[in-house]
């Protein structure tokens, strides 16, 4: 009997100390920095535990979902779009989340990749159809900005951040991709024609500047010398006033030299036939120019 009741007693302790165990595994909860869980009690939402040691009722509380908390990259997405003028065009499209609200996220969506790579095409497709193909193709930060702050109010109900969107490619189809190629042609043979035109005018204005300033230079010239024999004029004139007939006739006998000399002086002259009375009157000028002298 003291054996049996050793035993019976023996077991009990045995039991409550399994027991014990059992509470302190199911009641300790040790979540990895990576993960947060999401405890139930009788089917409701009780708690999110955090990276760390955490406690927890036993045989009440249940984790029911592990969630991890690490970015996540949804695969690359095409989705066909139209632009406001009527342009058809495949848009790739790149995505990266993380989860920061679990008991959002496990309640309230199902799929959740599926459901952001849906809101991402419709947001896309809505925002190119707003724009022309050469403002798709010239504003893609600005494409790419609008996108993600969309994105980003659309999945905050559903405990998510989303951390990048990017527009990675807008490609077109072969008849729009060579229509364009002929109009950029154009556009580059336009450009050409205007340039060429450009650099003839600015040649027709530099020659005109030029002739103009050589047309100043003589006029210049010009007014220079009629001032210099309006100054020597006055000279003479004074002269004639202050010394009468004789400064006149020693001017004329000056000139009538410098003639001859210039006459001597020309190419195959080897004989001067003068007239008598034009010797007379070189003889009176170099009377007069010796008699100055």
């Amino acid at each position: 009997m003291d054996i049996e009741q050793l035993i019976g007693g023996n077991a009990v302790y045995l039991a409550v100390a399994v027991f014990i165990i059992v509470c302190i595994f199911l009641g300790v909860r040790i979540v990895p920095q990576s993960e947060k869980h999401v405890v139930e009690r009788f089917g409701r939402l009780r708690s999110v535990l955090g990276p760390g040691i955490n406690f927890v009722v036993p045989f009440l509380d249940k984790v029911a979902h592990k969630i991890s908390i690490l970015e996540r990259q949804l695969p690359n997405a095409m989705q066909d779009a139209i632009t406001a003028d009527n342009v058809l065009v495949k848009v790739e499209t790149s995505v990266f989340y993380r989860i920061t609200e679990p008991e959002k996220t496990v309640y309230r969506i199902r799929d959740v990749d599926g459901a952001i790579a849906t809101t991402v095409a419709g947001i896309v497709r809505s925002e190119i159809g707003k724009m022309e193909l050469d403002q798709v193709q010239s504003n893609r930060t600005e494409l790419i900005g609008k996108v993600r702050e969309l994105v980003a109010a659309m999945v905050d109900d559903w405990g998510i951040e989303v951390t990048r969107a990017e527009v990675l490619d807008v490609n077109l189809d072969e008849a729009t991709r060579a229509a364009m190629l002929q109009q950029l042609n154009a556009e580059r043979a336009r450009r050409a024609q205007v340039t060429e035109a450009e650099g003839k005018k600015r040649a027709m204005e530099l020659n005109a500047d030029a002739e103009l300033y050589a047309a100043q230079r003589e006029a210049e010239e010009r007014r220079v010398l009629a001032d210099a024999e309006a100054y020597a004029t006055g000279v003479i004139a004074e002269a004639i006033r202050q010394n009468g007939l004789e400064a006149a006739q020693y001017q004329v006998a000056l000139k009538q030299v410098e003639a001859l000399t210039a006459v001597g002086q020309g190419s195959g002259k080897q004989m001067i036939i003068v007239p008598a009375q034009a010797l007379d009157a070189f003889g009176d000028a170099f009377k007069m120019l010796k008699g100055k002298a």
